[in-house]
């Protein structure tokens, strides 16, 4: 085997490994995705604050 052939089949080995880790990080991603509340479900940002009001100082 020749030494180009071996640099080819090296990088063409790297290129499989690194799919498949690619495609298993994906398929856990996919897998543990939560999806992002809709608008009705999500908590409105103006709430009262409920902390008593703080006297000023003198």
């Amino acid at each position: 085997m020749s030494l180009t052939m071996a640099i080819v089949m090296m990088i063409g080995a790297w290129l499989l490994v690194a799919a498949a880790m690619l495609w298993g990080v994906m398929r856990i991603a996919r897998r543990h995705h939560h999806p992002a509340p809709s608008a009705a479900q999500r908590q409105p940002l103006d709430k009262p604050d409920n902390r008593p009001a703080s006297s000023p100082s003198a």
